[in-house]
């Protein structure tokens, strides 16, 4: 009996300390591992990333506001804006809007199956471009037309101001050879020209400046306009912008007496418009 009674001491702080182990050794609950449903289960979600929440979010397209009709923004940044390389023009730098080359690569197509070749020769220029060409006009015919509004009324026979053109749009084309003598009798590109009157509003395209006009550019016979966007375009460069809003190149302030607006931009081809 006593050497039973001197071992209930230690049989009792053996199992205390077993308990105790057990116990410590039992892992904590960590936060969110309740089942899926619960609020902690949300937290365990990977969060969404910025790149994720970018993709969703399509981005803003520039407006047809007076700075897109007067050509002052960068074409090559545009959503709506494609590069025209060969074989539908044998020149670097040419750019059109999506819809408006579409219909040309179209037209393209049907004119070479008739032996008809067509070759963009300008296409789209923005402010900037038109610029340089005006201001290089401006002091070629600085002697011949000393005048402000004579020199800029010569400019304006075939090139347009800064602002005016409608190349700023990506609308229109020239095609060819920019002389309308080649597209005349006897002319290297008179199939060209006889084809494109035939059947180029066939596909949407249309001869802004002809010949018979009351005001406006004179007649040229290798600049193309896609109807279907450039007819919106004109409508709406009559609604928002006046002859007082050109400015910063050569001349400018012939705008207003010249009537700019009026004349040039709006005199137009009537089936064009």
């Amino acid at each position: 009996m006593l050497k039973i009674n001197n071992l209930l001491p230690i049989l009792i702080a053996g199992i205390f300390i077993c308990s105790c182990t057990e116990e410590r050794s039992a892992p904590e609950a960590k936060p969110g591992s309740e089942k899926k449903g619960g609020t902690a289960a949300v937290a365990d979600e990977a969060p969404e990333s910025a790149q994720t929440r970018e993709k969703q979010v399509e981005p803003a397209k520039p407006a047809l506001d007076t700075d897109y009709l007067m050509g002052k923004f960068d074409p090559s940044k545009h959503p709506d804006f494609v590069t025209v390389k060969a074989p539908y023009t044998d020149r670097q730098g040419m750019m059109l809007r999506r819809e408006a080359f579409e219909a040309f690569r179209e037209m393209w197509k049907a004119a070479k199956k008739e032996g008809v070749e067509l070759n963009i020769k300008s296409s789209t220029r923005n402010f900037q471009q038109q610029k340089a060409i005006w201001d290089g006009k401006w002091q070629k015919y600085a002697k011949e037309k000393p005048g402000s509004k004579e020199r800029a009324l010569k400019i304006l026979e075939y090139s347009a101001m800064p602002g005016a053109s409608r190349h700023h749009w990506g609308t229109d084309v020239d095609l060819n050879d920019l002389n309308n003598t080649s597209m005349e009798s006897g002319g290297k590109y008179k199939k060209v020209y006889d084809w494109l009157a035939a059947h180029a509003h066939e596909y949407g395209f249309c001869q802004p400046y002809t010949a018979g006009r009351a005001a406006g550019y004179k007649e040229e016979k290798w600049h193309w306009s896609y109807i279907p966007l450039s007819q919106g375009y004109t409508e709406r460069f009559r609604e928002l912008i006046t002859d007082e809003e050109f400015g910063g190149f050569s001349g400018a302030s012939s705008a207003v007496e010249i009537e700019v607006v009026k004349n040039y931009v709006l005199g137009i081809n009537e089936k064009c418009r």
